[in-house]
């Protein structure tokens, strides 16, 4: 998290957006919009990182049953805590991340890893543009970082990498980030999670030996594949990232022009 003057332990790929450039060569302001993974691994040292930064919201893309069999977020404070469920359980992928996390056992998903992960992970950003969960929050989680009431804003999901990701890739063009700046944040979940990933790895192949490596990868990493796969969903389907924004999430110029005004220096 060089540059952004802070981290958390316990969420190593938690990053501050500010500094970013937006419209009109304005910058996203520093310590606005905070993207995290769930919260419930932060140390006792993180907390008061988290006191300083003074989130006024909390959001979480998880599902209750989700939220349910995870660490308890741990907070600093007193800030709202919105759940805006992005979840589809046909999609065996959601599942299968949080019980990678978790260390659950991973036997009831063999089929998943014979389809390949990586084709049901692409498949997921394509359901981030189309899905009515996805939708209806993503388009409300905008609507929420709008208002000054809620920032600073933290939002996370699991891992704080896909649904998170993408909600990141919607609030940067909504600001006029161009789209390299946006997949150079994006793609450093890799770098920033390098030394978890292997913990997790490690401690995957103690409780199984015959574990496919090459079957778990690709839900613990982000790749180019993936948000290229939501990217052409949106050309596909809206034609643009601005209609897509208009006409698939259902934000009003009010709103746009609002999140701009709150989030841009």
């Amino acid at each position: 998290m060089t540059g952004q003057g802070w981290e958390l332990v316990g969420a190593p790929n938690a990053r501050d957006l500010g500094g970013l450039v937006g419209a009109d060569g304005r910058r996203v302001r520093a310590g606005q919009l905070l993207r995290t993974p769930a919260l419930g691994r932060l140390t006792d040292e993180d907390l008061p990182v988290l006191a300083k930064l003074g989130p006024a919201c909390v959001l979480d893309l998880r599902a209750p049953a989700e939220i349910e069999v995870a660490p308890a977020d741990r907070l600093a404070g007193e800030p709202r805590v919105v759940c805006l469920p992005v979840h589809d359980p046909e999609h065996p992928v959601f599942t299968y991340v949080s019980a990678v996390l978790l260390g659950h056992d991973l036997n009831a998903y063999a089929e998943l890893a014979r389809q390949g992960t990586t084709g049901a992970m692409a498949a997921i950003y394509r359901w981030f543009v189309t899905g009515e969960s996805a939708r209806v929050g993503f388009a409300e989680a905008v609507r929420l970082a709008a208002q000054p009431e809620n920032l600073p804003l933290v939002y996370h999901c699991s891992a704080g990498k896909d649904r998170t990701g993408w909600l990141t890739v919607i609030l940067l063009t909504a600001l006029g980030v161009d789209e390299a700046a946006i997949r150079a944040d994006y793609l450093r979940n890799n770098e920033l999670t390098d030394s978890l990933r292997a913990v997790i790895i490690e401690a995957m192949r103690r409780r199984q030996p015959e574990l496919d490596v090459d079957a778990v990868l690709p839900v613990l990493e982000v790749r180019a594949e993936y948000l290229d796969a939501g990217y052409d969903e949106v050309r596909r389907v809206h034609g643009s990232f601005d209609a897509y924004l208009r006409d698939g999430l259902g934000l009003t110029d009010e709103t746009l022009s609002a999140l701009r005004a709150q989030l841009l220096e």
